[in-house]
């Protein structure tokens, strides 16, 4: 393949990658509209069993949101699709030499699994941000935050909160105890490497922080209506 050649290839994924979203986000706006994201299709076009089942929003226990919340994106119903406070500390931190921290927020996450890949990049992040904020512009907070809790992966081949909380707990999503709310979420970082069901210590402390988190959240979780 010439250089030219491999440039037009380029130019076009590109341009897949940015129209896509453009046309899809407007649609994913309409209720009852449910979204895949893009591990499912994965796992689908590769012949691989998974477990996902669409659960409308007030559907899922309140105190799941309220944890996934406090735990994923404390400020999540104050600012429009990008914390810049946190993306400023870490480019901070980045430009003195230090460990940086994640600055993902949730529609970050949710435009991640809907649109793009799950490796890590530079060329990912750069992407994230701009749809982040597209997909804050167009959807209310409230649809995000449903669209996320059933396409978010917690485990291999689980997407969802429904298959999460089935899974783990023998539960329905609206069923969940704060206790296994706060354990669901503190999974999310980790899906594959943390078992909700059977959490370390570490993971039971962290669940702990974000249950009472929850319960104190008050105001925080306004515009989901929770």
């Amino acid at each position: 393949m010439t250089f030219r050649r491999s440039l037009r290839v380029l130019a076009l994924v590109l341009a897949v990658l940015v129209a896509l979203p453009l046309v899809l986000v407007p649609i994913y706006a309409i209720p009852g509209v449910r979204p895949l994201s893009t591990p499912m299709l994965a796992d689908h076009f590769l012949f691989r069993s998974y477990q996902r089942q669409w659960v409308p929003f007030d559907d899922i226990a309140p105190v799941l949101v309220r944890s996934v919340m406090m735990s994923e994106d404390g400020r999540f119903c104050f600012h429009d699709g990008i914390d810049w406070d946190a993306m400023s500390e870490v480019i901070d931190q980045a430009m003195d030499g230090e460990p940086t921290r994640g600055a993902s927020t949730i529609p970050m996450q949710t435009v991640k699994n809907l649109f793009l890949w799950p490796q890590r990049s530079f060329v990912r992040k750069g992407l994230e941000a701009p749809l982040a904020l597209y997909a804050d512009l167009i959807l209310s907070k409230r649809r995000i935050m449903e669209i996320y809790l059933n396409i978010a992966e917690w485990g291999e081949g689980v997407y969802g909160v429904e298959a999460a909380a089935q899974t783990y707990f023998k539960v329905s999503a609206n069923k969940l105890s704060a206790r296994q709310a706060a354990l669901l979420a503190v999974t999310l970082p980790a899906p594959t490497r943390r078992d909700p069901a059977r959490p370390s210590r570490s993971l039971s402390r962290m669940a702990h922080t974000v249950a009472a988190r929850a319960r104190a959240s008050g105001d925080y979780v306004g515009c989901v209506g929770g």
